[in-house]
Parts: structure tokens; C-alpha cells; sequence
């Protein structure tokens, strides 16, 4: 084995043999320099899972462990190895001179260097200081070597990584704007690189049409819609397709044309736990979640994929369209009195609540929810069957038909979000389908849809779609990528790679579902009664009759009492359920607290 501090250093482990018997690459002092570099190479972290091997115990875990030469304080790890040190193990100390060759190691348990140190004689003073000035210079001069070394081997690294340097040709932005299509190739730039991005429209998650928007030009603007593009794996796939690099004489993007197009959203309530800013997307603190049955507005979670629209209520219209041509057109003040206003209390949710939960068990992609993606409201407004019965559309229709609904929020190209529901649904006079200008008695915010939104109780809250425009009977779901290519559930042996959105249908009604809101995971409570708080949904109007609760796993259960919650019709329980259960706990006690809904 051969230290890698070359022939001046002190290292004994260059002069060390292995000890007889040993396997290869095991049983040594040094076992994580043997072969570093090279294919027969054994990786520390190959040696601490679990495995046994002849001469050396490995650990139970994947952690891994630094190895440490006599003449440095810096680990050496082979290359990949981590840098961490098992929970509870000391940092090591660098040693002030060498040690004699250490015997035979198990990877579990490296013995670190002691801390060489000068004795002073009692009866010469003098020849004291003299070792212990020497000591300080050694250590200087050892930290000086190890600095060196680790400053090199930090070059080496970073130099081993990066690719090779290769020239790119320059282009004006004139030449990247004649690639505006698949036949001449699709060019677009970000920052100063040029990119041809045309094997990847087809593949583009948003739809080819939304790419093919940049075309020509920059990336920027579009990419401020959407925050997801702004994550490191986003831009390690678009240097893939570089193909050059801007002429340095050309003069940046115009700055109105990146302007922020989320500059207009409405101010926040503080309180709010924040998953994105641009669109912003928000959830209620857990803490508060299961305080109120009716959620306060201003700490109702925010859902939102587009900037928010700045609409004027004195010119507002919205548009009822069906087949022939047929068209209804009603202003704000129009909705509020041509039709009785209903009041409907319901739970929204989003199609994504708790998905860091999910993201445990195994990544998913998507906002990381907590459990506050939830909300409870009372909401006011017409019935949307009344707007339809008035349009002149029949309580029922032959075959399958679908009311669609656009929102006045929309990306650069105009696209709006949309959605749509089931046309029995939208009549059906048990299914309370609201066009709602008021929640919880006061006008709809901003954030929530003003002037008015559609609220569709008992499904996935992307149905009830925001700042509404348009409402289309047609025989066809909506067109809306959020429709056709979102909000979808499949198995979990499909991923991203072959996932085929047209196989599943579009969520409507969600299943039952309970969370714990009180106390939080990892909290500590007082010893005495413990009191456990939630809330129970389920979708499609189904009411939650029991919520159970364990302390102990699931090993035993208990019945939580309701704390809070409104009687509803057979198959209108639209609204969530608030629970609590208290229960002795001993000091010291660990409780693993697990729910259900019946």
C-alpha cells in the first residue's frame, strides 16, 4: 500500500503489509488506500453494509466512515466515500507525531491517532521548552503539509469532474430566431448559451405547444411562470441540447420582456406555510388547521398555477356556451340576482395534500404538501344547474357530456387553466355545484377566485376552477392539460419515463382520509393526559361515521368523540369532521400515535 503523501512522508502505513491471512483489501491498517483510482478498487461504502468479510467487521448501516492518515487531519476515503462520522463518535485529533503501524482494523471501529504531546522534565526547565517548541513547529508544519494536500486533492477532484472544455460556435439572437420550428429545428437561449431543444419538444411534460412558445427566443420569461424549471436536474437536462453560445456583442433580453408577471398577485397572511412563490402555493399551519371548523380566508390554503388576474368586477362577464352556437352572458351583478344565492358549506382539497408524507416512503414529484392542503368554507353563490336549467340546457342529456370550465388565468400564450365535471353532476340538484362570489359571508379573495369561482363539493379541489370566464356544455372533457395530462392517479410501478396520462381517467372524488393536526411528529408533551387532535374527509359527499386512534402503533385502538362538525343529508356531507382524543400518558413515555377514518 503506498500513503499518497510521497517518499518524504512519515506515514507508516506505506511500509505496512497486510497481515497474513487476511482477504484482499481487508485486514490492513489502511484498507481505503489499497488500490484507490483503480477498477479493483474496494469502496468504504462497500464494505459497510452489512456485509462480513474475513478480518474486519462491517457496520450494520450504510454509514461511512473517514479514514485517517497519521501524518494529516484530512480524511482519506476512496473516491465517492462520504465525509460522515457515526452519531456519538468524537472528532479525531491530529496527531503531533508519528505512530507506530497500527494492528489489523475492522472497518466498524477505526481507531483515531492519539495527540502527541512534549513532556516536561522537572529538573530542566530549558530542554522542556525546546520539546515543546518543537512540537509547536512540527504541528505548524504538519498542518501546513495537511492544508496543502487537501487543497490539491480538491483540485484534482474537481478536474477529474468536469468535462472536457470544448469550443461552442456564436450566434446572434437573429440566428437563433430563425429556428422557430421542428423543421428548421427549435432553438432557444438561456442566460448567454444557445440550445436546440428540438428532440425534447415532444417530450416536454407541458405540453409541446407551451415549448414551442420560446421558440426563437429566450427561456426566461416562460420560466418565470413556472417555478419548477428553476431546480438543478431542470438545467442539467437543457445543457444536454447546448449547441453554442451568444455572440458577446449581443446586448441582453429586453428587461420589460422577463418583467415579473407575478408582480400583481395580492398580499399573503404571514402565517402561512409557503411551498412556492411564483405561482404561489401555500397550505395552512398544521397547527392551526383543527382549531376552527370553518377555516379563516386569509389562512384558507392557496392553490394557484398562473399569476393571479387583476379582474374588474364592473366589467366582468361570464360566458355560458353549448352546442349550436347557443350563448349566455351574465355580468356579476346579473349572477347575484337574476338567481337565488345558495349557501353550501364544503371542504376543498388539493389532489397533492400530504405528499411529503408519500415522498417518505418513495420520492414523488409535485409542491411537498404537508397536511394543510385542506380548508373548510362556508361558500355562497348560484347554483351552477339554475345557470344551466336558464341557458336552456335539459336536466339530462343523451350519451356523455361534460361541463367545462376556463379561468381567467392564463400563461403567455393565452392558454387558460381549465377543468371540467361530469354534465349529471353539474345538474344533479343533490350535488350543490356552486358559482360562489362569497366565502365564509365576505367577497371572494383574490387568492381564491374573485369575482367568482366554481366550487364543485365532494372532488378534487382542481375542478373547482378560480376566476372563472367560461362555462362550455360540451361532449368532450376539457382540452386543459390540467385535465388531460394532470391530476391523474396510476400504479406504482409507473414513473415519469412511462407514464401514459391518456390510460387513467381524471380525478373526480377523492377517497376517505384522516390526519393527526396535534401534536406534531417528534414534539414533546407534558406528562398526564395527552390529547391527540385531527380532522376526517372523504370525498363525494360519503360521511365519516368513527375516527380511531392508537398510541401504540396500531397494536390497540381507541374511539376519538367528535369535537366539531355539521349533520348532513344522506350523501351531502361535504364538509370535514374535527376529532380529539385524550388519553393518560407516564413521563418518559415514546407514543407512536396512528388514525383512521371509518
Amino acid at each position: 500500500v503506498r500513503c499518497p503523501f510521497k517518499p518524504r512522508c512519515c506515514c507508516p502505513f506505506k511500509r505496512a503489509p497486510p497481515p497474513a491471512g487476511a482477504p484482499e483489501g481487508l485486514g490492513h491498517a489502511h484498507p481505503a488506500l489499497r488500490g484507490v483510482g483503480s477498477p479493483e478498487a474496494t469502496p468504504t461504502s462497500r464494505l459497510l453494509k452489512g456485509q462480513r468479510r474475513k478480518g474486519g467487521r462491517a457496520t450494520e448501516t450504510a454509514t461511512q466512515v473517514p479514514l485517517r492518515c497519521c501524518c494529516s487531519a484530512l480524511p482519506l476515503s476512496p473516491p465517492g466515500a462520504g465525509r460522515t462520522r457515526p452519531v456519538g463518535t468524537p472528532a479525531p485529533r491530529r496527531p503531533l507525531s508519528p505512530l507506530p503501524v497500527p494492528a489489523p482494523l475492522s472497518p466498524r471501529r477505526l481507531p483515531l491517532p492519539r495527540r502527541g504531546c512534549s513532556r516536561l522534565t522537572p529538573g530542566n526547565p530549558a530542554a522542556g521548552e525546546r520539546r515543546g517548541a518543537a512540537a509547536v513547529l512540527a504541528a505548524l508544519l504538519g498542518l501546513g503539509a495537511a492544508l496543502a494536500y487537501g487543497e490539491r486533492r480538491r483540485r484534482v477532484a474537481q478536474a477529474a469532474q468536469a468535462p472536457p472544455s470544448r469550443r461552442y460556435p456564436r450566434y446572434t439572437r437573429e440566428e437563433v430566431g430563425r429556428h422557430r420550428s421542428p423543421q428548421d429545428r427549435v432553438w432557444v437561449t438561456h442566460g448567454t448559451d444557445v440550445f436546440d431543444v428540438t428532440d425534447f419538444v415532444e417530450l416536454h411534460p407541458g405540453g409541446a405547444e407551451k415549448l414551442l412558445l420560446a421558440a426563437g427566443g429566450a427561456l426566461e420569461p416562460f420560466w418565470a411562470l413556472y417555478a419548477v424549471h428553476n431546480q438543478p436536474h431542470v438545467l442539467e437536462l437543457l445543457r444536454e441540447f447546448k449547441v453554442g453560445e451568444l455572440s458577446p456583442d449581443e446586448a441582453p433580453p429586453d428587461p420589460a420582456a422577463a418583467q415579473d408577471p407575478f408582480a400583481g398577485d395580492p398580499p399573503r397572511h404571514p402565517g402561512l406555510r409557503v411551498s412556492s412563490r411564483k405561482p404561489f402555493n401555500a397550505e395552512t399551519p398544521a397547527e392551526l388547521l383543527a382549531e376552527r371548523f370553518l377555516t379563516p380566508n386569509e389562512l384558507f390554503f392557496t392553490r394557484n398555477h398562473l399569476p393571479v388576474p387583476a379582474v374588474d368586477p364592473g366589467s366582468y362577464r361570464l360566458r355560458v356556451e353549448g352546442p349550436g352556437g347557443r350563448v349566455l352572458s351574465l355580468s356579476l351583478s346579473e349572477l347575484r340576482s337574476r338567481f337565488p344565492k345558495h349557501e353550501v358549506t364544503a371542504t376543498l382539497q388539493c389532489a397533492g395534500n400530504r405528499r411529503s408524507e408519500m415522498s417518505r416512503v418513495r420520492p414523488v414529484k409535485g409542491l411537498p404538501w404537508d397536511i394543510g392542503a385542506i380548508g373548510t368554507a362556508r361558500w355562497g353563490g348560484a347554483r351552477l344547474r339554475d345557470v344551466l336549467l336558464h341557458a336552456g340546457f335539459g336536466e339530462e342529456r343523451a350519451g356523455e357530456w361534460h361541463v367545462c370550465f376556463e379561468g381567467l388565468d392564463a400563461d403567455p400564450g393565452g392558454a387558460p387553466y381549465g377543468a371540467s365535471i361530469p354534465y349529471g353532476r353539474a345538474v344533479s340538484p343533490g350535488a350543490d355545484v356552486l358559482l360562489a362570489y362569497e366565502m365564509n359571508g365576505e367577497e371572494l379573495p383574490r387568492d381564491h377566485g374573485f369575482p367568482v369561482r366554481v366550487v364543485v363539493p365532494g372532488v378534487v379541489g382542481a375542478r373547482s376552477v378560480k376566476w372563472l370566464g367560461r362555462v362550455a356544455v360540451s361532449a368532450a372533457e376539457s382540452p386543459s392539460h390540467w385535465q388531460q395530462n394532470d391530476y391523474k392517479g396510476f400504479s406504482p410501478c409507473v414513473d415519469w419515463d412511462s407514464v401514459d396520462y391518456s390510460a387513467a381517467p381524471a380525478i373526480q372524488e377523492l377517497p376517505v382520509q384522516s390526519a393527526i393536526t396535534h401534536p406534531r411528529p417528534g414534539a414533546a408533551v407534558p406528562p398526564g393526559e395527552l390529547t391527540v387532535k385531527g380532522y376526517a374527509w372523504s370525498g363525494g359527499g360519503r360521511d365519516v361515521v368513527r375516527v380511531d386512534v392508537s398510541l401504540d402503533g396500531g397494536r390497540s385502538w381507541r374511539v376519538a368523540r367528535w369535537v366539531e362538525g355539521e349533520r348532513a343529508a344522506l350523501g351531502r356531507a361535504w364538509a370535514w369532521k374535527l376529532w380529539e382524543l385524550r388519553a393518560p400518558v407516564a413521563a418518559g413515555t415514546e407514543v407512536e400515535i396512528v388514525c383512521k377514518a371509518v
